[in-house]
């Protein structure tokens, strides 16, 4: 199911509408208007939604690149006014006195927030399902997951309700449910964009902001956009991309994870005919096997576990009636994982802290590397559930997020972008680009070169 129609949003995508904006072919208080109605329009069935506001007249012609886009932030970001809820039911949200650091720079770009999108509790689910709500469900099928933990964002921009929304990364949060809902999701290098408010106090800051979009030139334009209100002069430019390279880059490709678990058919397929492509277009593909440490996946669990229960220690700091034991199944089994496990907690640091030199080294000949984003496609509701028991749902977890963590532990940049291939059931499968350290613009350009060649599958054209 899908939004779009004949209205101030038309087909544009987020660049094309802040140009028709600035042309004044049509007013930012319009756009949000339309965006309000659209959103109003699917999420009865989508549910992706966790707060709209309900009055676009707020909406201004804003200064940036993006000006007048209307858009959303997700529920793990304070935004001045409006709770922030973390998908939880485990205390009662209470209003933001003040914009997070990534809010502001999200505004800086120019954009209209149009309300908060729903997300998985804490952002520790690859599916944004709850024990006690409905899910959102994907607009390709709605039988079927949206991603998490940015499942709210990917729905509704999936779905044509807005042209991006913000979606943020600790393990896989913009990239998964971009290849679930058939977006453009990029997590930047680490330090980026502004630091991320709850895991810059982390040991190991593994998020990363960011938006998922229906183009390459969204995200393009999004990067440059925040990279203009704040750089970190510690990481080299990327500026505004805004198409493929002539460079033809050596490509190091894996169909299987380091960790030993092995991709399903149709997802190897994608990954295979997005190599293909990409020779046929003169860039040079060779099998890759990164050398990770064997740890590397319960070392992950571990430091997974150790974040819900520092939130069970802490969340009264969230609201004062916050009671852990209202946190949903996933959240209670792995802080009682990590109470099992906690003397490890050293170990675990020192080896996951070494992940970025390992790492490193695969990329040694290699301009960047193909992979799948998730082992398998995407699955049917209630497979990832909350509440499915811990010990199976674990196990379904760590058999289907099987890449994307270690771009996180390490900090490196990368990117899903839809592959030219579907499901049987339709859906979209991702494949997935990873860099150096502040390699963004290659990943952007090869993504420009494969849109260009193979040109995503739209959702309005079923």
């Amino acid at each position: 199911m899908h939004a779009f129609r004949d209205d101030a949003l038309g087909d544009h995508d987020a660049v094309g509408l802040a140009e028709a904006i600035r042309r004044g072919e049509v007013s930012a208080a319009e756009a949000a208007r339309a965006a309000a109605e659209r959103v109003r329009a699917v999420d009865a069935r989508l549910n992706a939604v966790q707060l709209l506001i309900d009055a676009p007249e707020h909406a201004t012609r804003a200064d940036g690149p993006l000006a007048g886009v209307p858009t959303f932030v997700k529920d793990n970001t304070d935004y001045q006014g409006l709770p922030t809820g973390h998908g939880s039911a485990a205390f009662t949200p209470r209003a933001a006195r003040r914009h997070a650091p990534f809010a502001r720079q999200f505004l800086g770009t120019g954009v209209t927030v149009l309300g908060k999108t729903r997300m998985p509790e804490f952002g520790f689910s690859p599916t944004t399902e709850y024990e006690g709500a409905d899910p959102v469900r994907n607009p390709w099928n709605t039988g079927f997951s949206a991603g998490g933990s940015s499942g709210g964002s990917a729905a509704l921009v999936a779905a044509g309700a807005v042209p991006i929304a913000h979606a943020n990364d600790g393990g896989g949060s913009i990239r998964i449910p971009a290849a679930c809902c058939g977006l453009v999701g990029l997590k930047p290098t680490r330090g980026r964009v502004v630091a991320n408010a709850q895991s810059r106090q982390l040991p190991i800051d593994i998020v990363s902001d960011g938006i998922v979009s229906r183009t390459v030139r969204d995200s393009a334009a999004f990067l440059a956009a925040a990279e203009s209100y704040k750089r970190n002069p510690k990481l080299p430019p990327v500026g505004l991309v805004e198409g493929p390279s002539e460079r033809r880059l050596r490509i190091g490709f894996l169909l299987d994870s380091p960790n030993g678990v092995r991709s399903d058919a149709a997802t190897r397929a994608a990954v295979e005919q997005t190599a293909a492509t990409l020779e046929r277009l003169g860039h040079t593909l060779e099998p890759v096997a990164p050398d990770i440490d064997p740890s590397f996946t319960d070392d992950f669990l571990v430091f997974w576990g150790m974040l819900s229960f520092l939130l069970g220690v802490t969340g009264r700091t969230l609201g004062p009636d916050f009671d852990h034991r209202r946190m949903d199944g996933l959240s209670r089994g792995l802080r009682e994982d990590y109470l099992r496990n906690w003397r490890r907690t050293p170990g675990v640091l020192r080896r996951l802290k070494r992940t970025k030199v390992a790492y490193a080294a695969a990329f040694r000949g290699f301009d960047l590397l193909l992979s799948p984003v998730l082992a398998h496609t995407t699955p049917p509701l209630g497979h990832l559930s909350p509440t499915v028991p811990y010990t199976t749902l674990v196990e379904r977890i760590l058999a289907y997020v099987a890449f994307t963590p270690v771009d996180n532990v390490a900090g490196t940049p990368s990117m899903s972008v839809p592959a030219a291939s579907a499901t049987d059931d339709g859906l979209p499968i991702g494949v997935m680009f990873s860099g150096r350290p502040g390699s963004e613009r290659k990943l952007l350009e090869v993504a420009f070169e494969l849109e260009a060649e193979q040109r995503f599958r739209r959702i309005q054209d079923l």
